[in-house]
Formats: structure tokens, sequence, C-alpha cells
């Protein structure tokens, strides 16, 4: 029998995953570049709808780094020892975070020329 949907217990789901990432090293500077960032967005003399472009690009890097972790715990549980797959798995994951890293930059530079032309 299917479980009865709670918010609560997704809620709680969710703040564990949180912590999770919060161990992982890659997240923690993902994260302190997003609120420097946020920082310099609210002192830049942009309109509100470009800043809420710019601060949304923010977001990509950590929901790509989150999936990345998710699919390296998968990896480790489904493959203890070392599978060149596994490692080509884990390695895509990374790529897909490096490509993530460019969009806030091009969004963020796309602004910057717009409004500085």
């Amino acid at each position: 029998m299917k479980p009865k949907y709670s918010l609560q217990k997704n809620f709680s789901y969710a703040i564990d995953g949180a912590k999770e990432l919060f161990k992982e090293k890659a997240f923690k500077i993902e994260l302190f570049c997003f609120i420097i960032a946020t920082v310099i967005l609210l002192f830049l003399p942009y309109p509100l709808w470009a800043k809420i472009f710019m601060f949304g690009a923010l977001f990509i890097p950590l929901i790509a780094e989150a999936f990345n972790t998710a699919i390296e715990k998968v990896v480790d549980l489904s493959s203890p020892d070392f599978h060149i797959w596994a490692k080509y798995a884990k390695d895509i994951a990374a790529f897909g975070v490096f490509l993530s890293i460019f969009v806030p930059i091009f969004v963020w530079l796309g602004f910057i020329i717009y409004f500085y032309r």
C-alpha cells in the first residue's frame, strides 16, 4: 500500500538532503560564491527584473551540485569497488556542474554589457 502523502515528511527529507549537501566541500564553495554574488547584486544599479534574472541564474550551479552529489552517492552505493563505468558516471555529473557554472557567468556578463554599452 502506498504511504499517505505528508508535506511535513517531504520537507524533512529535503532538510536531510540539505544537511548532506553541506558536508560537501564543493557545495560549500559554490554556496560561498552564491552569497558573495548576491551581496554584489544588491548594490548593482540595475532594474528589479534584471536582478531577478541574475539572482535566479545563481541557483543553477547549486542545483547541479545537488544532482551531482546524489549521483555520486548512488554510484558509491551500487559500485563500492572501482569500475570504469562508475568513474564515467561521476565524471559526467561533475562535467554537468562545470557547465552549469557558465550559465550565471554568461547571464551576468550579458546584463553588464547590456547596461554599460
